[in-house]
């Protein structure tokens, strides 16, 4: 397919069927991860994989997000954390004032999601758990931060039509 329709299918889903991820597309989505671009190629991520049931389903029920229910019938969730920063990177965001880490970290789960799409998977990202508890489940380092949760499996629910602002509402031309 080529990116437009990609870009079109993409969605946030919140159902999952009752199988299993195929090792080779879990893969696959992560390299699609470690590839994408990071500030001043930081690469500052560590992608942890949960795809052991019990330890998935521990995980979800610290997913605040309706409860973690759906998140519970994903068979995958990809935990993206953020490494320490360099002291570039440190800088930079700093002088900047802007939080490259997570821009960083948007950009990597944008990669994971669309490579997703395009394996016929569905995941969305969620952004309110307990990070506390994610931590000492999956053993990171406390000195670390959980910055996104990403489910991971084959679509239950429908393909939605994109609800999104015309063109003309948020593009502009050489000025505001």
């Amino acid at each position: 397919m080529d990116f437009k329709e990609l870009i079109k299918l993409r969605q946030s889903n919140r159902a999952y069927q009752d199988r299993g991820v195929e090792k080779e597309k879990i893969e696959l989505c992560l390299e699609a991860g470690r590839l994408s671009p990071s500030a001043s190629n930081t690469q500052g991520w560590t992608f942890v994989t949960v795809n052991d049931a019990e330890l998935k389903n521990r995980v979800a029920e610290n997913a605040y997000r309706m409860g973690g229910a759906f998140v519970k019938q994903a068979p995958v969730i990809i935990v993206l954390v953020a490494e320490k920063p360099l002291f570039i990177s440190k800088f930079g965001s700093a002088l900047r004032k802007i939080d490259f880490s997570s821009l960083d970290m948007g950009i990597a789960a944008a990669h994971i999601c669309l490579q997703a799409a395009d394996l016929g998977l569905g995941t969305c990202m969620l952004e309110s758990f307990d990070e506390k508890s994610v931590k000492a489940l999956l053993n990171i380092p406390d000195n670390r931060r959980v910055a996104l949760l990403i489910t991971l499996g084959y679509p239950a629910d429908i393909q939605r039509e994109k609800k999104r602002k015309k063109f003309d509402e948020v593009v502009r031309w050489n000025k505001y």
